[in-house]
């Protein structure tokens, strides 16, 4: 027979072990901010296509080499709420290892129908979206996608986003640096097949938490 205390028990205990499994946004850490490294553009490095399709560049007929993904995001503030009217940014190295930057001396060749750079907005939700190809290793790097969030009710932020089960992953020092393994978690994206016919091969989903 159970008593009240018993009883009491095991209700903080199946509690604490359902807020586990269904924890809200709000519950999740803030987002790290990381360095913004040396190829966020410059003006005179800034695409003129600036869209969230970076796998394409209007005026020219081509696409860009590599494995095309649909990355997928919602912003949402300490609360778990959604941001609206957000600036998204990214940008990232080719399927070669190089940035579309003119401070970029690798010798690794430029795409030129890879755009680079590109900017969503968020909507009602909180939600952006971009396409662009997934990132490759370069010397000293795991695979990864700078971005960087702008609104005028926040402060700015400027972070990196990294791919789960990449086998260099504990070889970046940027991503070492992340203090606990939730953050790593939280800090990595899973890639999955993507729905046939929709014109890229994987997808992923991040969610980005203000402070």
């Amino acid at each position: 027979m159970t008593t009240p205390s018993s009883r009491r028990q095991l209700f903080i205990v199946a509690a604490g072990s359902l807020a586990a499994v269904v924890a809200p946004a709000w519950a999740l850490e803030k987002t790290p901010a990381m360095t913004e490294g040396p190829f966020y553009p410059r003006p005179v490095d800034m695409p003129l296509d600036d869209d969230n399709d970076l796998t394409r560049i209007k005026g020219k007929d081509g696409v860009a080499s590599g494995t095309l993904i649909d990355l997928a995001g919602t912003l949402v503030d300490s609360l778990g709420r959604p941001v609206s009217s957000a600036t998204v940014e990214i940008w990232q190295c080719n399927s070669h290892g190089k940035y579309h930057d003119g401070r970029d001396d690798s010798s690794a060749p430029l795409d030129p129908f890879f755009q680079g750079f590109g900017k969503a907005r968020t909507d009602e939700q909180g939600q952006f979206r971009f396409r662009t190809i997934r990132p490759v290793a370069y010397p000293g790097r795991a695979p990864h996608i700078h971005f960087k969030v702008k609104g005028r009710a926040f402060r700015e932020l400027t972070s990196q986003l990294f791919f789960a089960g990449d086998a260099g992953l504990e070889r970046d020092g940027i991503f070492r640096s992340l203090r606990t393994p939730e953050l790593k978690k939280q800090m990595t994206v899973e890639l999955g097949a993507a729905a046939a016919n929709s014109g890229v091969s994987l997808t992923g989903h991040v969610e980005i938490k203000l402070a």
